[in-house]
């Protein structure tokens, strides 16, 4: 059985049917050549500020059996992600029994970019103009920014228009997505 894998001396005893007997012993090695079962799992990986990603193989590793031994998650293929892998990616897991069986499956990693992008805003002064209003835009305050997978886009500053009454300093709001 599995606690027998390996080299084993056994003892032959044969006899001629009048008493007289005669022993050897020789090896008898005893193999697994059955591989392990296994099953992935799909993930979901974020990228991070650097946008860059590493998963291990137990990040997708679902569960496996063997027949005389344990399941080791050895590798995953590709196992590094980065800004032109977002969306769906399949990787490839191996794993081992300890015996020199291996099996393979393969699995879903959805990239996905979560990092909002990082700005900077600058103070600016608006004079109103004759009928007493002035507006802005996002370029008005954007003084600038960065993204780990994108371009800063300027989507709107609010609030961005004013009057008589917002006369002195207005705190607004810089929205930008990447």
């Amino acid at each position: 059985n599995c606690s027998n894998i390996g080299a084993n001396t056994v003892t032959l005893t044969v006899n001629d049917g009048h008493g007289n007997t005669s022993t050897c012993t020789p090896t008898v090695t005893v193999a697994d050549n059955i591989p392990p079962t296994v099953t992935c799992k799909n993930i979901t990986a974020y990228l991070n500020g650097s946008g860059s990603v590493t998963i291990t193989p137990a990040d997708v590793y679902n569960n496996g059996s063997d027949n005389c031994g344990t399941v080791n998650p050895v590798s995953v293929t590709p196992n590094t992600f980065n800004c032109t892998n977002i969306g769906a990616n399949t990787v490839t897991l191996t794993v081992n029994d300890g015996h020199g069986n291996t099996s393979t499956c393969t699995s879903t990693v959805t990239v996905a970019d979560n990092t909002p992008p990082a700005i900077t805003c600058k103070n600016i002064t608006v004079y109103l103009n004759g009928s007493g209003s002035a507006s802005i835009t996002p370029a008005d305050v954007y003084n600038s920014g960065s993204d780990n997978c994108g371009t800063v886009n300027l989507v709107s500053v609010t609030p961005n228009t004013f009057n008589c009454s917002n006369l002195g300093a207005n705190t607004v709001t810089l929205t930008v997505n990447d």
